[in-house]
């Protein structure tokens, strides 16, 4: 490869800042950041400095150069795809905010629970004639129900936690989408 034999000695960074359009900061900057040597020829620094644009512009600076293109690219398929899943679920009717969930849950077991603290009272005055013993087993039996209810609902609840988070670890990992998409093709 024939070169300019300015090219062979070393230049300057207000220079090459000029050479290659830039800001002497800018150059200051690639020294510092250790792209360019300081007392390289000018051929050697612009070889460095295009071989960085490669870098660049192909994504593949990573934790050196600030943002993985390649990595942020997965990861705004994969959140996209998560997003139209949670539409889809929602025009399904099959998806609801968990707070709403939570307060209509807690909305019935407190009518629920109401309920059942009546019952002694209008036992009472529906059946004066019920033994005592028959009255404490009916109660019984229904803070049994209440308190298997509860648990019951939390079991159910904990449960589907559990499943959420494992769907999401799942998906965490990379798909085949991802690793189309990280090969730098277009989605």
């Amino acid at each position: 490869m024939k070169v300019i034999p300015l090219l062979e000695q070393s230049i300057s960074q207000s220079e090459f800042a000029q050479l290659i359009g830039v800001s002497e900061a800018r150059v200051s900057q690639l020294v510092a950041d250790g792209v360019l040597t300081r007392g390289e020829t000018a051929i050697e620094w612009l070889c460095a400095y295009c071989e960085r644009l490669r870098d660049q512009a192909a994504g593949r600076l990573g934790e050196t150069g600030g943002l993985d293109l390649v990595q942020e690219r997965a990861a705004l398929a994969r959140e996209q795809r998560e997003g139209q899943a949670i539409k889809n679920a929602v025009a399904r009717r099959e998806f609801a905010p968990v707070g709403l969930l939570a307060d209509v849950l807690g909305q019935a077991a407190s009518a629920v629970v109401d309920r059942f603290d009546q019952l002694e009272g209008a036992l009472r005055k529906a059946c004066p004639e019920l033994p005592d013993e028959a009255k404490t087993t009916v109660l019984q039996v229904i803070a049994s129900a209440r308190n298997e209810w509860i648990r019951s609902t939390e079991k159910l609840v904990s449960d589907a936690v559990d499943e959420m988070l494992a769907r999401a670890a799942d998906d965490a990992e990379p798909s085949a989408e991802d690793d189309y998409l990280a090969e730098g093709f277009p989605a």
